[in-house]
């Protein structure tokens, strides 16, 4: 028997494969946070504006992320939190110590996203407590000349990846309504992006660390600086004055914000 060649063009075939792979994604993510209803409808005011199709790439674009009603209507840090629970929404749950959600000012004017915690957050249950942590620490009152409590520090994943790994698309999706209400409770003036996985996640790029750090970007409406991770300076200690340039261009932002 043979196979019909299907009549589409290969990059629309990758597009539907990309689709639906996508919203497999979505909807196990919400089936482990315990929802299992779809709304049969939707109003016609709460369609988005229709914008021009481009290229479909579900692990970046996260096209299905619907915030959960809890975590939406959370209208501080501490209610965010505990919407969050013990939560078991994706695979890494079952292998972290503790959750680490963040630390720092509720209000501050500068925020620091990571990738995810390593062995030392993920024994503490906070954010950058090792020895990148510490050079993080050094950059923010040695070099900004704030207190680290002055500062909000946050991950892109609130638990930890076996082995220190990447997290996984899955992964990332289904902490990424938690990231976006950090920021929209902070509301920072400015975000720091650390290290390559946190600025391509944050800014929906493939590019390298080294073609986007020291420029603005932009995230959900906020001036956003890229910089190397604390973890890669510790190995190539020759770019701290990379992040110093970068950092510099934060505090004359900050100045004028």
């Amino acid at each position: 028997m043979r196979c019909v060649e299907s009549s589409k063009p290969p990059d629309e075939r990758e597009e539907l494969r990309q689709l639906a792979a996508g919203l497999r994604r979505h909807l196990e993510t919400r089936a482990r946070a315990g929802i299992h209803a779809i709304p049969k409808t939707v109003t016609k005011a709460a369609m988005p504006p229709m914008t021009p199709s481009k290229p479909i790439a579900a692990a970046e674009d996260n096209l299905f992320i619907a915030a959960e009603p809890a975590v939406q209507q959370a209208p501080s840090l501490e209610e965010l939190r505990a919407a969050i629970g013990d939560c078991r929404r994706c695979k890494l749950a079952s292998g972290r110590t503790n959750l680490v959600f963040g630390v720092g000012d509720p209000r501050a004017n500068v925020m620091f996203v990571g990738e995810g915690p390593g062995r030392d957050e993920d024994l503490k249950g906070e954010p950058f407590v090792g020895r990148a942590g510490q050079l993080l620490t050094d950059i923010i009152t040695k070099g900004m000349k704030l207190k680290r409590e002055d500062v909000y520090i946050a991950n892109v994943v609130k638990c930890r990846p076996p082995g220190n790994r990447d997290p996984e698309p899955d992964e990332v999706e289904a902490c990424e309504q938690f990231l976006k209400k950090q920021v929209d409770l902070v509301r920072p003036k400015v975000i720091v992006a650390l290290g390559r996985f946190a600025v391509q996640c944050l800014l929906r790029s493939k590019q390298p660390i080294t073609r986007l750090r020291g420029q603005w970007h932009e995230y959900e409406g906020i001036k956003l600086m890229p910089t190397f991770h604390p973890a890669y300076l510790l190995r190539n200690p020759g770019d701290k004055k990379l992040v110093w340039e970068d950092i510099q261009k934060v505090i004359e932002a900050l100045k004028t914000a």
